[in-house]
């Protein structure tokens, strides 16, 4: 009887061993994929959210940016900054988000303008 009880345990032991190696594997090849589609920008991209903490979209939520632009982040950062002051009453927290989510946005637009400039040298064939 413990002998085939062992024999159970083992079985099921090697049966979701191989279920996770598998699943494994495919979440591997799932991630893979996804950074070949991103490309190269989607990697630098991927860092500097890594840095940040903060990703691309909740950095353009906080500063209730559609469009990636320059003027526009400089925009609504000033303004977010000096409401959430301390000394108007705001919160230090929200301010230190206001600037991290600036950061994040400056991090983007250098790649993108770093990325314009490399596809601008590259010969054409």
């Amino acid at each position: 009887m413990a002998k085939y009880l062992a024999q159970i345990i083992v079985m099921g032991v090697q049966v979701v061993g191989r279920a996770f190696a598998r699943a494994l594997r495919q979440e591997f090849a799932a991630s893979q994929a996804a950074a070949d589609a991103r490309g190269r920008a989607g990697h630098q991209s991927a860092a500097a959210s890594n840095l940040s903490g903060l990703s691309l979209q909740e950095a353009q939520q906080i500063l209730n940016i559609s469009k990636l632009s320059p003027e526009e982040v400089q925009k609504n950062y000033e303004h977010l900054f000096k409401v959430n002051d301390k000394s108007v009453g705001g919160s230090f927290y929200l301010q230190s988000k206001v600037v991290r989510a600036k950061e994040r946005l400056d991090e983007e637009l250098r790649i993108q303008a770093q990325e314009d400039r490399e596809k601008g040298q590259k010969p054409k064939t």
